[in-house]
């Protein structure tokens, strides 16, 4: 007799979640999806509208090192890509410098004297090698130099995670930044290459991703490809459970796994064969009921994240802002990040006359800046807008206001001793439970790892086998294991 196709449960529509869920939905089985956001998908790659502009939770480029990926996205969206030349420049001490950077540019902007030093500083550093830097500064000092270092990384990096450099693992760094040396920006910088023209000789897996100039964009933001998503993976038969709040989850001695919801103020009960997670990797093992061993409850409670909004500004822009995002390196200004959302699409914003600036902030829910009115963060953010003379008092004419909580998992200390206990005993204690994406894997990727980490629990789930340790997909969205379970 032919075994049953399994019904698939999933907690979260974010870019993991609705990939696993589009690919089961094509191999025809039955799946739910719970969301707790009342009207989004796409998790923090949605796309929020606000009388008609719209803007993103943080910016998302299209560009991945997996064809695969790329071609998931062109199939979930085949006709709406457009492709953007990237235009982002770093504010540091009062002046523009362009990124990726421009050779001339720096000389001009911190004079031949500083050049030379900070040169000297970076070949100081190479003489004398730190072994295993154990923190993110000694990691990027070793990587730069201290000069570099502390113009082009200390202060953004620390707006983001809100702590000292040195009391970040050095994990972060080695993850996100791989590949990138300074020998490698200054040679972009004196001979950079369209990165997306792939088709004449260019190997995609070669390419650094921090120093693409141009990538792909759907023409209503990322949102959008996640709506058509979860469209098809309804037409298909599933069902996407939204503003519903997954309040426990059980080991059923019969291997399944039972998941208590509650939506609209009633609460159900549901049993799946296997269920995947996107959700915060602490609060999942914090949920699971019998409770799972001592140290994995201590471990998972120790994880912690750093949460992000975003103040989007409507304004009558009378500066020139050509840029599609900057980074603001200048620790007197809160604001980490400024995106231009009509330079990522004009279709971004619904009058060609106006524009939509998304002021991005780090904090934390626990924070005081967490928990002020919109008033009061859209005035902050209008004067930091003037101060860096990107508009002129007068120039902005509405905002809102949108948080995002556990945005980032947290690289601090103990975290990797945390998450590899998390990951055996999810191995050893929780048959058919699979973590996928960023908070589900207490990761920090984009968009394109995310997807992987899906795509191949979902190959798993579809051989009835483990052929797949998602724990060894890399930042660029590649399997790293080499050997007969890997396909070529």
């Amino acid at each position: 007799m032919q075994k049953p196709r399994p019904f698939i449960g999933i907690i979260g529509a974010g870019p993991a979640g609705l990939t696993a869920a589009y690919l089961l939905s094509n191999a025809g089985l039955k799946l739910v999806i719970f969301e707790i956001e009342e009207h989004c998908v796409g998790g923090i790659s949605r796309t929020v509208m606000y009388k008609g502009y719209r803007f993103d939770i943080g910016g998302h480029r299209f560009f991945s090192k997996s064809q695969e990926v790329e071609d998931l996205w062109t199939e979930i969206l085949p006709d709406d890509f457009l492709t953007r030349e990237r235009i982002s420049r770093i504010y540091y001490k009062g002046k523009f410098y362009s990124y990726p950077l421009d050779a001339a540019e720096v000389i001009d902007n911190i004079g031949k004297r500083q050049a030379a030093l900070t040169f000297a500083s970076y070949l100081k550093a190479k003489l004398f090698q730190i072994s295993s830097p154990n923190n993110l500064e000694d990691w990027l000092t070793q990587k730069f130099g201290g000069r570099l270092y502390r113009m082009f990384f200390k202060s953004y990096t620390e707006k983001v995670w809100g702590m000292p450099c040195k009391e970040i693992s050095a994990d972060w760094a080695a993850q996100r930044i791989k590949g990138l040396s300074l020998s490698k920006v200054v040679r972009n910088a004196l001979f950079s290459a369209n990165f997306m023209d792939l088709g004449k000789g260019k190997n995609r897996s070669k390419v650094i991703k921090t120093l693409i100039t141009s990538f792909r964009y759907p023409r209503l933001g990322p949102g959008m490809l996640w709506e058509a998503a979860a469209d098809k993976i309804q037409d298909g038969g599933g069902t996407i459970q939204m503003g519903t709040r997954v309040i426990g989850i059980e080991r059923k001695e019969s291997g399944m796994w039972q998941v208590e919801f509650e939506c609209n103020a009633v609460i159900n009960k549901v049993e799946v064969d296997h269920l995947i997670s996107s959700a915060p990797l602490g609060w999942l093992i914090q949920t699971i009921h019998p409770n799972l061993p001592a140290e994995a409850l201590e471990a998972a409670a120790s994880l912690s994240y750093r949460d992000f909004l975003t103040v989007a500004l409507i304004v009558r822009p009378s500066v020139s802002f050509p840029d599609n995002w900057i980074y603001i390196h200048d620790p007197e200004l809160k604001v980490g990040r400024i995106q231009n959302f009509a330079n990522w699409s004009p279709e971004m914003v619904p009058d060609p006359a106006m524009a939509c600036y998304g002021m991005e902030y780090f904090t934390s829910t626990d924070e005081p800046f967490w928990k002020q009115t919109d008033a009061e963060l859209i005035s902050l953010a209008t004067q930091e807008l003037e101060i860096l003379r990107l508009v002129q008092p007068g120039d902005v004419v509405d905002g809102a206001v949108v948080r995002q909580s556990k945005a980032y998992p947290v690289y601090d200390d103990n975290y990797s001793a945390c998450r590899n206990i998390l990951q055996e005993t999810i191995k050893k204690h929780c048959l058919n439970l699979h973590v996928v994406g960023r908070n589900g894997m207490h990761q920090y990727n984009n968009q394109d790892h995310s997807m992987m980490t899906a795509m191949l629990t979902v190959k798993n789930i579809l051989a009835d086998e483990q052929k797949y340790d998602v724990w060894k997909v890399n930042q660029d969205a590649e399997y790293l294991e080499s050997d007969s379970k890997n396909e070529s």
